[in-house]
């Protein structure tokens, strides 16, 4: 592994994982995060907190980007202390879910600062990103791209190249609207079988070795069975955001997205409902009470 120092903007759910597991892969790691919590457990991993986000980008040549916003990517590539401020020379991996033209004015404004700006979306969950087990959707300048693939390889499983700035984005997008609709058809499954007096661990572990398998239902069933949400790998709250970027992709494009659209009320109730910190595997909690089935105590 090429001796390389990671900038991590954002050490959340995701970049805490991806921050640990390029430790682990031998790489250095400087990061930072509006929550000094998050810096520190960083810096007890082996890691090294910076002050700032300029902070971060004087110290590396390559810097991660996974950010909850539109206004916490704008303020963190152009802002006053951000990594448009730290000077041109760099290439910033972002792997946030946020709409491409935002990402490709920041590509714009970087590029003509010196720095790449590469669209490189994830696919995985929080728990899957802290056993490496991410894919990575690449687009953006492909020199820049392969420079990093020592980068990629720290944290994900597998990597794909999909052309010009923006289509990692959109193929994200395209993945992430399948979770949405496999998470609740996943939960209404099992909520159908419960109320006809399966046995709800019975039935994934039946599910899960049937032609009715999915990746939700590997990931988020185990969550639903136990009806445990409280330690999240995708809080609702954050979901919501993605799904507005989706449901606008696929408006701009005159694309119908019916299933898509059939599943946003369901989590849109869970955010009613005042779970927006929990896992979205809650939308199965949602689905329980709309069917007026009660969990055995």
């Amino acid at each position: 592994m090429p001796e390389i120092t990671v900038g991590m903007i954002g050490l959340g759910i995701m970049g805490s994982a991806m921050s640990a597991n390029l430790l682990k892969a031998g790489l250095q790691v400087v990061g930072f995060d509006i929550m000094p919590d998050r810096v520190e457990a960083l810096s007890a991993l082996g890691g090294r907190g910076a002050a700032s986000i300029a902070d971060v980008a004087s110290q590396c040549e390559v810097i991660m980007t996974s950010l909850p916003s539109i206004t916490a990517f704008d303020e963190a590539t152009q802002g006053p202390d951000g990594i448009l401020a730290a000077g041109g020379g760099r290439t910033v991996i972002e792997t946030s879910t946020l709409p491409i033209a935002d990402k490709q004015r920041a590509h714009d404004v970087l590029r003509e600062a010196g720095t790449v700006l590469l669209d490189c979306p994830l696919s995985g969950t929080g728990a899957q990103a802290a056993s490496g087990d991410l894919v990575v959707f690449g687009s953006g300048d492909e020199a820049a791209y392969e420079a990093c693939i020592p980068v990629f390889k720290g944290f994900s499983r597998s990597q794909y190249y999909l052309g010009k700035f923006g289509n990692g984005s959109a193929m994200k997008f395209v993945a992430n609207l399948l979770v949405a609709i496999h998470n609740v058809a996943a939960a209404e499954a099992l909520v159908l079988g419960q109320k006809a007096g399966l046995d709800a661990e019975t039935m994934l572990e039946v599910l899960t070795d049937s032609a009715g398998n999915s990746r939700m239902l590997e990931i988020r069933g185990p969550l639903m069975t136990k009806g445990d949400y409280d330690e999240p790998t995708m809080k609702v709250d954050v979901w919501q955001k993605d799904m507005t970027v989706i449901t606008d992709f696929a408006r701009a494009l005159g694309c119908p997205a019916p299933l898509f659209s059939a599943s946003a009320p369901i989590y849109s109730a869970a955010l009613g409902q005042g779970r927006g910190k929990q896992d979205t595997a809650v939308v199965c909690a949602v689905l329980e009470e709309m069917a007026g089935l009660k969990r055995p105590d």
